[in-house]
């Protein structure tokens, strides 16, 4: 009993403590306000407000990142005028103290009003932009937060600029542009647009989804928002669930554009306003909704353990992106096919093209898919010329695992499971039951538990290795085979891209493994001449033609001195699979093309 009261007492003690001392997390109030009384300047004003804290000072911290996009972006780059008053408008003293925090020395005071301006003029899906037409708003690249408070709830006042009617947003509303948020995360998570845009809307699953589209294009919005809505509802059905009562769309249409980034319940997709016109570009857009409303459970819920709670200074390192970013691209084009837009062959001609991408890529052979999403923070947006001779895509190489994943789970199955059922088991598990990330040995687990077998060198080769696989051992199972076109070819391989600048033809990029690569021919050579004559704009016509043990002389300037290189013409070894389909497929092969394809549905 005497322990029980020492023990409330000293609670009460702490309690009190807290409310008087440094300040109370629970007192804490948080209040931003968004205004852009110009935005032809490119200028967000951002006043952040945190009152009930009492603390000596107060750290302002800008993230680096944004989640989802793996690059330290620096987005205090952007940042000016950095200032802050107390509530009687006194001016509080405030230094930069690294690169992105800024210490607010408040001196106990009840209220501390922070505000600066934030240069936003990059029009990409993971950066904020701002232009006399519209407003575009990424969280982590124009709200900073207080250190400590990042889990206190807060309101969002936005000010949009005069004659601009519309805020588009997954934050919950409370009034005219008036938008509450339950902690930073879901802030950062929540992007805005803001002007005249246009909003349409469908229900899926019961629940509504808003499409703001800002920009023209060629699209029929009828049919758009319906072929929408009809691949939303193919994701749903893989993962058997919706978890958010409310979704939103945001759609740039550009001159030059593509891409899209995922949040909590909305996302942002961008890409040319011309691009509905054909087949290819319409679909092509599909499959980048069905990508990024996919990661609405990929990621955003299922996710590897580093990538929440997001540390926003420094990197966030996961070998997991493959599955991430490569399976969710595994399911933006079957969803596509599952919904009628493509057949099943043009369907199959586009999974060959992805496996003949990594082929071709010799970097595939030298950096493993894990190896490939750990680095995402220092190879894949900083690309150079010598990536695609030491990288492979995560993307694209984590999609073509995909596809052995899903065949060898259902060969194993009698096709009664697939990789679908990995996901809805790996997203019960991990996300609804445990609430946590999962790590690679769990989902190498949940792989071997849904096909019934052991995958150690599965991932030994393919996910921990380079080995190529033998493709056609896995798409036997829906009685298929991927046929190289080119086995029987005798040509050669030249293996440099090249540019002309000034009138000069100028080496772009060097592929490892063709001739150009053995001869010693370098990025930045400017080639003049070939077997003693001079080329034009197309280096090609005057290497095509040429058998494997010619050799060719390629004269050449390196940085201004003249060379002849004699450049040893080899095979051409790239692949150009096609897939096709076996004459006389099993019953069991049928049964697993229809039900990996839907082909019922067609």
């Amino acid at each position: 009993m005497l322990n029980l009261k020492r023990f409330k007492l000293l609670f009460l003690l702490l309690f009190i403590f807290i409310l008087s001392g440094t300040g109370s997390l629970f007192a804490a109030d948080l209040r931003y306000t968004l205004s852009m009384p110009e935005p032809h300047t490119h200028y967000f004003q951002v006043e952040a407000e945190l009152t009930g804290v009492k603390k000596k000072y107060v750290d302002f911290t800008m993230p680096v990142w944004a989640p989802g996009s793996y690059l330290v972006r620096e987005f205090a780059k952007n940042v000016e005028s950095f200032r802050a008053i107390d509530k009687n408008g006194k001016a509080l003293r405030s230094e930069k103290i690294d690169k992105n925090t800024w210490r607010v020395y408040s001196d106990k005071a009840d209220l501390v009003r922070a505000t600066y301006d934030v240069y936003a003029f990059e029009m990409s899906v993971r950066t904020s932009f701002l232009d006399a037409s519209h407003g575009y708003v990424n969280g982590t690249s124009i709200f900073m937060y207080p250190e400590g408070y990042q889990d206190i709830a807060g309101k969002l006042v936005v000010k949009p600029f005069t004659g601009w009617s519309k805020v588009s947003t997954g934050l919950t509303s409370t009034g005219q542009f008036t938008y509450t948020f339950p902690n930073y995360d879901i802030l950062a998570d929540s992007p805005l647009e803001i002007g005249n845009h246009e909003v349409y809307t469908f229900t899926a699953a019961g629940v509504p989804h808003e499409v703001a589209m800002y920009g023209e294009g060629n699209f029929n919005a009828e049919q758009l928002i319906q072929d929408m809505k009809k691949v939303v509802e193919e994701s749903i059905a893989i993962m058997g669930e919706l978890p958010v009562d409310r979704y939103v769309f945001i759609v740039h249409n550009l001159q030059r554009g593509g891409g899209g980034l995922e949040h909590l319940n909305s996302t942002t997709l961008q890409t040319s306003r011309w691009n509905y016109g054909t087949e290819a570009g319409y679909n092509g857009f599909l499959s980048l909704v069905a990508h990024e409303y996919f990661h609405l459970w990929n990621v955003k819920r299922l996710r590897p353990q580093p990538l929440g709670p997001f540390d926003y200074n420094q990197e966030n390192y996961t070998s997991l992106l493959w599955v991430s970013e490569g399976i969710t691209s595994y399911y933006d084009d079957l969803i596509v096919r599952r919904a009628g837009y493509t057949s099943p062959q043009r369907y199959l001609d586009i999974v060959a093209g992805t496996i003949n991408s990594v082929e071709n890529t010799p970097g595939n052979k030298i950096q493993t898919v894990a190896e490939s999403s750990l680095d995402a923070w220092i190879k894949y947006y900083r690309r150079t010329e010598n990536s695609n001779n030491a990288e492979v895509s995560y993307y694209t190489k984590g999609g073509v695992l995909g596809h052995l994943l899903n065949m060898e789970i259902m060969k194993n199955t009698n096709g009664k499971k697939s990789l679908d059922d990995v996901m809805r088991a790996m997203y019960e598990r991990y996300y609804k039951k445990l609430d946590r990330g999962y790590t690679e040995k769990e989902f190498k687990e949940m792989v071997e538990k849904v096909a019934g077998k052991n995958m150690d060198a599965f991932f030994k080769n393919y996910v921990n290795g380079t080995a190529t696989p033998d493709y056609n051992k896995y798409f036997e199972t829906a009685g298929l085979k991927l046929v190289n076109i080119n086995e029987q070819s005798e040509s050669t391989s030249w293996g440099a891209s090249t540019a002309v600048s000034d009138g000069k033809v100028i080496v772009r990029a060097v592929n490892r493994g063709t001739s150009a690569y053995a001869g010693g021919l370098n990025v930045n050579d400017e080639i003049i001449a070939v077997d003693g004559f001079r080329v034009g704009d197309d280096v090609a016509q005057y290497v095509n033609g040429h058998q494997a043990g010619d050799k060719l002389e390629v004269l050449i300037a390196r940085d201004g001195k003249l060379m002849l290189l004699e450049i040893p013409m080899l095979k051409d070894t790239n692949v150009r699979y096609q897939m096709e389909r076996l004459p006389n497929p099993t019953k069991e092969q049928q049964q697993v093309y229809n039900t990996w394809l839907s082909v019922a549905k067609s």
